[in-house]
Parts: C-alpha cells; sequence; structure tokens
C-alpha cells in the first residue's frame, strides 16, 4: 500500500545538472558495450593513420614505481594489461562468486548445462586453432579464440530488445561466468612464466591474512586495498599472472550482509528519535548516531554486492576501454587477414564457438542431466552460440600473452575480424528467430 507521499529529493547542486545525463548513460544496459567500441573504433583509426608511429611509441613509454630499493619499471601498456586490468578481473571474481552463491551455478541442474556448453565453447576453438597451427610459431595462440566478451553479448542482447528470449538471456550470461572461469584457468596453467616461489609465497600469506581478517570481522576495505596490493606485487613477481590475484581476492569477498534488516530498522528508529528531538541543532553527540546509521547501511549489503556495484562503472568506462585503446591498436594490411594465425582464432571463434555450444549442449540434454531453458529452441541456441563469438578483451589479454611480434598482430585481426563476423551473424539469426516467433501469435489471434 502507498502512502501518497513524494519522495523526498536531497538537496541539488549546479554540478548535478552537469552530470546527470552521464548518470543515465552509464545505468544503459549497452553502454558499456558502446563505450568499448568507440575505444576500439579510435585505436584502429590511429593505428592506420600518419599518427601510428607515436600511438606505438606512446604505449610503450617507460612509467617506473619505486619504494627504496624496490623498482618497478614497466611499459604503460603493461601497466594497464597487469595492474588495472587486476580489478577487470577482482569484477570477475566477484561476477562468478555471486553466480556460485545466488545464481544460476548455485545449483547442479541448473548449472549443467551453461558449464556443459562452456566447456565445449572452449574445446572446440582451441581444438580448431591447434589443428590449423600445430607444429607452426603461432601454437602457443591456442587460448586466444576460447573466451567470450560478456560486455560486447550483453550489449548486443540490449540492441536486440526487451523481446530477447528470457530463457536464452540467463543460459548466455552463465555461459558467460563458466566461460570466464575456463579462460582464468587457461591464463594459470597454460600462460604462466617460469615461478618465484619466494614471490608466490609472499602473495600466498597476503591471501591467508586477508582470509584470517575476515573471520575475525574486519570491515575496512582500506586495510583489504592496502593487503590486495601487497598480494598483485606477490604474484606479478612470482610469473604467475598478477590477473589470477584479482580473481581470488574476488572469490574471497564475502557475499553475505553483516546488518540484517531487522537490526537495519533498529538502528533507523534509533537515530529517527534523534532526528525528531527539537533540540537536535543543539545536539553536542548528533554525530554519533548519524555515522552509525551510516554503518549500518552500508553493511545491510554484501562487500560482494557493494564493490561489484562500486567498481562496475570504473570497469566498464574506464579500465576497458583503456586496455582497448593500449591493445586494440593493430595495423590492419589486407593481406594479414588471409594470414594463418589470423584464419585459425577467427574460424575458432566464428565456427568453433555455436560447434562447441551446441553439440556440448546437446550431449547434456541427451544424456537427461539438463534440460534446454523454457522457449529455447536449439536454432536459438545456435544463434547465441554465434554471439558468444565475440571473444574481444579476453581473447587480446591472451593473445598479449600468448604471441609477439607479427603474430600477435595477425591474431589481433583474427580477434577483431572474428568477433565483428560473430555479432553480425549471431545478432541477424536472433533477430529472424525472434521476430518469427512474433508472429504465430498475431496469426493465431488473426485465424
Amino acid at each position: 500500500m502507498q502512502s501518497g507521499k513524494s519522495p523526498v529529493a536531497l538537496p541539488s547542486a549546479p554540478i548535478d545538472r552537469l552530470v546527470r545525463p552521464f548518470t543515465r548513460f552509464i545505468h544503459v544496459q549497452a553502454a558499456g558495450g558502446i563505450v568499448l567500441l568507440l575505444a576500439t573504433v579510435i585505436a584502429l583509426a590511429i593505428a592506420n593513420s600518419p599518427w601510428s608511429d607515436a600511438y606505438f611509441d606512446f604505449w610503450h613509454t617507460k612509467f617506473w614505481l619505486q619504494f627504496g630499493n624496490l623498482k618497478m619499471q614497466h611499459y604503460l601498456q603493461h601497466w594497464i594489461n597487469d595492474g588495472l586490468m587486476v580489478l577487470f578481473f577482482f569484477v570477475v571474481g566477484l561476477e562468478v562468486k555471486r553466480e556460485l552463491v545466488v545464481g544460476e551455478l548455485r545449483e547442479f541442474r541448473r548449472a549443467v548445462l551453461p558449464i556443459a556448453a562452456a566447456l565445449g565453447g572452449m574445446l572446440a576453438p582451441a581444438g580448431i586453432y591447434l589443428a590449423l597451427q600445430y607444429g607452426e610459431p603461432g601454437v602457443d595462440g591456442w587460448g586466444i579464440p576460447m573466451a567470450t566478451d560478456i560486455a560486447f553479448v550483453v550489449g548486443c542482447m540490449a540492441v536486440l530488445g526487451p523481446k530477447f528470449p528470457h530463457g536464452l538471456r540467463i543460459m548466455l550470461l552463465s555461459l558467460a561466468i563458466a566461460d570466464d572461469i575456463g579462460a582464468i584457468v587457461v591464463i594459470a596453467v597454460g600462460y604462466t612464466d617460469q615461478l618465484n616461489w619466494l614471490a608466490l609465497g609472499a602473495g600466498c600469506v597476503g591471501l591467508a591474512i586477508v582470509w584470517s581478517l575476515a573471520r575475525l570481522g574486519v570491515r575496512s576495505f582500506l586495510v583489504y586495498a592496502v593487503l590486495g596490493l601487497f598480494v598483485w606485487l606477490g604474484f606479478h613477481e612470482s610469473g604467475v599472472h598478477a590477473t589470477i590475484a584479482g580473481v581470488i581476492l574476488g572469490l574471497m569477498t564475502p557475499a553475505r550482509n553483516y546488518v540484517t534488516p531487522a537490526a537495519l530498522q533498529n538502528v533507523f528508529d534509533q537515530t529517527s528519535e534523534v532526528l525528531t528531538m527539537g533540540d537536535f541543532d543543539l545536539h553536542t553527540h548528533r554525530v554519533d548516531p548519524i555515522r552509525q546509521l551510516r554503518r549500518a547501511t552500508r553493511e545491510s549489503v554484501s562487500p560482494l554486492e557493494y564493490l561489484e556495484h562500486t567498481l562496475n562503472p570504473w570497469v566498464a568506462f574506464v579500465i576497458l576501454p583503456l586496455f582497448a585503446l593500449a591493445n586494440a591498436g593493430v595495423r590492419i594490411n589486407p593481406s594479414d587477414i588471409a594470414s594463418p594465425i589470423a584464419v585459425a582464432v577467427l574460424l575458432g571463434l566464428l565456427v568453433g564457438k555455436p560447434l562447441g555450444i551446441v553439440l556440448a549442449s546437446w550431449i547434456a540434454v541427451r544424456s537427461r542431466v539438463a534440460d534446454l531453458p523454457p522457449g529455447v529452441t536449439w536454432t536459438m541456441l545456435t544463434g547465441g552460440g554465434v554471439l558468444c563469438g565475440i571473444g574481444f578483451t579476453m581473447a587480446l589479454f591472451i593473445a598479449s600473452l600468448a604471441l609477439e611480434g607479427d603474430a600477435l598482430n595477425e591474431a589481433k585481426i583474427g580477434v577483431l575480424v572474428g568477433s565483428v563476423a560473430s555479432a553480425v551473424i549471431g545478432m541477424g539469426i536472433l533477430s529472424v528467430l525472434m521476430r518469427r516467433q512474433n508472429e504465430v501469435p498475431v496469426r493465431a489471434q488473426a485465424a
């Protein structure tokens, strides 16, 4: 029952009028994909312009941090890929934890199909790539076509409109999360350099301290941020890719709220008594109840939910576009599109992804360990599988770990062409199927 009262608005400042349109934009579902696409187009345009040398020189600018005798010196591109991208992988870890605790992956029966589809969607592209590159210099790039870019897939689903089948939407999102888990394993196992056990041990000690403090009930984000920086440094210097530290810390983040709704209500009631006192402005201890209310409202949501909500805009609109600007720029020669590495990546994304997803799903359904989502046909799943061939962010990331020089350039071209083709063909298939599905009720009513 509604009280009929209008919502109370907080005081508005002139800056709010400037920020409000941007705030509305970042809450559009496809906004992250739009900004990422724009950054990619800019990177490609500059890399193929008269300013291309300046573009590549800029990302290879040396940048260093020094504390006493400890000095870290790397290219600017390295700081983005191994530094800022840790926050992206931290958010990936948060998303995986959420799905495992309260999402589609928490129940075995519901998790089997997306996990099986993700597994097939990783093995088939890797198999196609290896079949075409076995014994060749680019064989180490087998992990490039294995990953799905969830940001672009979400953007494509948003473009297709609200009538996009709900069952297929949940299936693809769960598949992408399971796919991220697989990509993390691939990075950890397939692209780890020689280990520095002392540095790795230091990183693990940092993780143990994080776990211990969480058990003791320490709630300070500042404490965990400092420890997270220490863990990142240990992993970075160990040879294990630093982004794995972000994933582990994300998985360790508590998914339960500390303050219950009943406790929050009690704090509201106590604070309300203070606010309604006639001498509130003269009250000498009014800071205490306000501070308690602020803490209670913050702790009424889980750290996982709070951090995911807080970091998502930074990842979507700052970190990923920066990654695209630093990594998507590639000089495009028509002959490179037909190069063996580019073709292997392209076919892995465009053919391997849907083939693996559909085949693995068919096996899971025929084995009666899983069911297709309600309203989802095999043709729809095929269209969704093609859409999952958009490998962009993770594919470029793995390419930077696996290859270098001309081979890396060819792999990036394969990723870009394969992702664009997957997006166009996948959206085309699903658009036709959705139109036919919507025409059926209309014909039935006419009859």
